[in-house]
């Protein structure tokens, strides 16, 4: 168990962990999670390939085709993400075996195009999870241990995002400028909405509602911005995870009351410990239909499979990997399909990897009281990273049915190259396609639009906790569940662009898409916050 969770953290923290090692680990994993199902079900299903049955979809996309051709390069795509800040709460509850988890994230992102949109999504999912524990072998009394645990949540979530780009004034970096202020300023008029929304109700709460309305709509900005909030969310997530811990015992000398003669041995009462590795896998499956806005009538999936982990006292490495496919339809024709039992048919193709490294200071911590075979853990930390953040982008706009077909071949695993671990890169497709190469990583050769971004990251977080279980010791191992737990998270990021951002061109003689710089990108600069 201690190696699962250090060969997770090793590879997190080395960021060089061989594919095969990767399909390896994540076997591995699948067949802690589904003991039943035995080796043949994780060779054979999305433990293996990677592919989560074709229903993956990079979120961002949502544009059906650029509304010109920029530079004069069809290759270059329109607009790039130059900053970001995200907000996310997350409180999971947990009774017995269930898990029951809420969050809210918001966004608020600037575009090189001088646009501004703020972005706010709520999540509630519900599931089972359960864990095992063990001391390491020699190193029990030092509170030495280590967990791992499996997870598989469902849920459902609501979104609204607004697009800021009414001011026009010719110049680019001031409509940021002056779009970035609409959304701080709308970002206000949302806070104080929500405060009158939540006002208790009582004899003249009709009353004080008006009023409250009429000052909150007094914080809106002058130039209002494009609404699209009416999007249906619905998410399913497996995650594996484990962890080592390390820190002290507490132990009684087994003599008291009228046996106050006799001694059964030292009894556990309790502990302190910090943790100082983690590792973490999670597939997350979510699919977004847009009802409103510039994607209405779209339906969006979403598959993302992350490896991420920190190491060290204090957590003072941290990494992460990720690789997202983003799949659009239009959605009145992909239900009918499904109604007709027909092939579906993409409109569009986003595949996204990144990789994030970094490090700072930070701690979690847990203390722990036994009475008997109930145990009551309280747990928190808190700390701030900086990190780096390599992401790269292949974009597809599916315009005609042979490669429609194709793509979605890949996603069903139709054929004799389905997708699977790891995704085709984007840098690859740069380069000239080999007597290997599959039919997908040739169209993405001669028509994906490829792109390279670099990101700094600041990432501050906090934790806290509380558990009581009930658990049975036998022998090194520690077997339990919660009769009832509470975790709450809270995290705010900002990434800023860096760098040269570069984008591949169409292909020159021999073959090869040379890397330029990204001229749409790079034209305007983030406003710091």
């Amino acid at each position: 168990m201690f190696g699962v969770v250090a060969t997770i953290v090793a590879a997190i923290v080395g960021l060089s962990l061989p594919d095969q090692e990767a399909t390896g680990l994540k076997s591995a994993v699948c067949r802690v999670l589904h003991p039943l199902s035995g080796d043949e079900a994780c060779a054979t299903g999305d433990y293996a390939d990677g592919d989560g049955g074709g229903e993956g979809d990079g979120g961002g996309g949502g544009e059906g085709g650029d509304p010109f051709v920029p530079n004069g390069d069809p290759f270059e795509p329109t607009r790039c993400l130059l900053s970001q800040e995200q907000t996310k709460t997350t409180v999971v509850v947990q009774i017995f075996f269930i898990k029951i988890s809420s969050s809210e994230t918001v966004k608020l992102q600037q575009w090189s195009d001088g646009t501004v949109t703020l972005e706010r999504i709520t999540e509630v999912g519900g599931g089972v999870t359960a864990s095992v524990s063990a001391g390491i072998r020699g190193l029990e009394d030092w509170g030495g241990s280590a967990k791992l645990s499996g997870t598989y949540l469902a849920g459902s979530g609501s979104g609204g995002q607004w697009l800021f780009s009414g001011n026009k004034t010719g110049d680019p970096q001031k409509d940021l400028e002056l779009n970035l202020e609409d959304a701080k300023q709308f970002t206000e008029y949302l806070k104080a909405q929500d405060e009158c929304n939540s006002r208790p109700a009582g004899p003249r709460s009709s009353e004080l509602g008006m009023i409250c309305g009429y000052h909150a709509n007094k914080k809106k900005p002058d130039l209002p911005p494009e609404k699209a909030p009416d999007v249906d969310v619905t998410k399913t997530s497996i995650e594996a995870s484990g962890n080592a811990n390390f820190g002290g015992k507490f132990k009684s000398n087994g003599k008291g009351g009228k046996d106050a003669g006799k001694s059964d041995g030292p009894k556990d009462l309790g502990k302190i410990s910090g943790e100082v590795a983690n590792g973490t896998m999670t597939e997350d499956v979510v699919v977004m239909r847009a009802h409103t806005g510039p994607n209405a009538g779209k339906i969006t999936f979403v598959y993302t499979f992350t490896v991420k982990g920190s190491g060290g006292a204090g957590g003072v490495v941290t990494g992460e990997k990720m690789q997202q496919v983003a799949v659009t339809y239009d959605a009145a024709t992909y239900d009918q399909e499904e109604a007709d039992g027909k092939a579906h048919r993409p409109e569009k193709l986003v595949i996204t990897t990144s990789e994030e490294l970094g490090g700072g200071g930070g701690i979690k911590v847990e203390g722990g009281a036994n009475a008997g075979p109930v145990t009551i853990d309280v747990g928190g930390g808190g700390g701030s990273t900086e990190s780096q953040i390599y992401t790269e982008t292949a974009e597809l706009v599916l315009d005609n049915d042979a490669d429609s077909t194709l793509v979605e071949d890949w996603l069903r695993g139709n054929g004799d190259q389905p997708a699977k671990n790891p995704l085709p890169s984007p840098t690859d497709a740069a380069e000239v396609p080999g007597p290997d190469a599959s039919p997908l990583e040739r169209l993405l050769h001669d028509k994906g639009k490829l792109s390279r971004l670099d990101y700094q990251a600041n990432t501050d977080w906090w934790n806290a906790s509380l558990g009581i279980g009930f658990g049975i010791s036998a022998g090194q191992f520690t077997l339990g569940f919660k009769l009832f737990g509470i975790d709450i998270t809270h995290e705010e990021k900002t990434q800023t662009i860096t760098g040269n951002p570069t984008y591949a061109t169409g292909p020159k003689s021999g073959g090869a898409r040379p890397w330029v710089d990204w001229k749409n990108c790079s034209k305007i600069k983030p406003i710091p916050t």
